[in-house]
């Protein structure tokens, strides 16, 4: 385990625990408490922990780890995920592609289609997407089309929210949008923790014929603060195999094809 996926376990275990402690901490992680130390000392430089006498805790209740630290967890499955998902953009379309983890991925997998790279007659695709960093990855490759709305830059999701950013969504068609989620839940539909970000990923979905949800299975059945989309406007769930049965089952029920990758 490296350090910045060292940090994504320390944050999360954070976020859970609301405090560690160092010695325990070492322990968990099978490294030294001179380690830990460092760790926390580095992470409360970066104002993302607070550190006390022998450990350290989290600043706040509400609580959601910058995206460059979210890497380690879940990251096999994720890739498994984004590449179903990807795959299913078909060439000469326009999709939306929202921020986090996983989208980020989605996008990553779309960039290094072949037979999108072996396409000479413009581009094969046309990517919409509110993340900075997605649009920095793609804009390079000649076969995708690249637009990118305006608005405020997230510092953790790395995506554009606010009012311009909805506002230049509202004018485009979109034949896919893919998204990434914090949550899915039968009753209370795609869902995140920041309400900003919310807001421009349903109107991100609103503008699509159909709405690809990409979550791996320890978001499924969860609920997050701000709703996206209801369940219902979900076309397509990808997860991965650890879905449980009963939950796959009730999504299908409502109308969402379910692939597990």
């Amino acid at each position: 385990m490296n350090r910045y996926e060292r940090w994504s376990v320390l944050l999360e275990m954070l976020a859970e625990l609301g405090k560690l402690e160092i010695e325990e901490t070492a322990e968990k992680l099978g490294v030294s408490a001179a380690t830990v130390r460092r760790d926390f000392d580095e992470l409360a430089a970066q104002q993302l922990l607070s550190r006390t006498r022998g450990g350290a805790t989290a600043h706040s209740v509400s609580y959601d780890l910058p995206l460059r630290f979210k890497v380690a967890r879940h990251a096999p499955e994720k890739q498994r995920i984004a590449s179903v998902a990807a795959g299913m953009v078909a060439v000469g379309s326009t999709v939306g592609i929202n921020g986090g983890t996983t989208a980020t991925e989605v996008a990553r997998a779309l960039a290094t289609r072949a037979d999108l790279a072996g396409e000479q007659r413009g581009p094969a695709v046309t990517v919409v997407t509110n993340a900075l960093n997605i649009a920095q990855e793609l804009v390079v490759r000649p076969y995708l089309h690249v637009v990118a709305t305006g608005g405020v830059g997230s510092p953790k999701s790395y995506e554009l929210v606010g009012p311009v950013a909805a506002a230049m969504l509202e004018r485009v068609a979109l034949d896919l949008a893919i998204l990434g989620v914090d949550a899915l839940d039968a009753d209370h539909g795609a869902s995140a923790h920041n309400e900003a970000e919310a807001t421009v990923n349903q109107t991100l979905a609103s503008r699509a014929r159909h709405v690809v949800v990409v979550a791996d299975s320890s978001k499924l059945g969860r609920r997050a603060f701000a709703r996206i989309c209801p369940i219902a406007d979900v076309t397509t769930l990808v997860t991965d195999g650890d879905a449980p049965e009963e939950m796959v089952a009730r999504f299908t029920e409502l109308g969402v094809r379910v692939v597990r990758a």
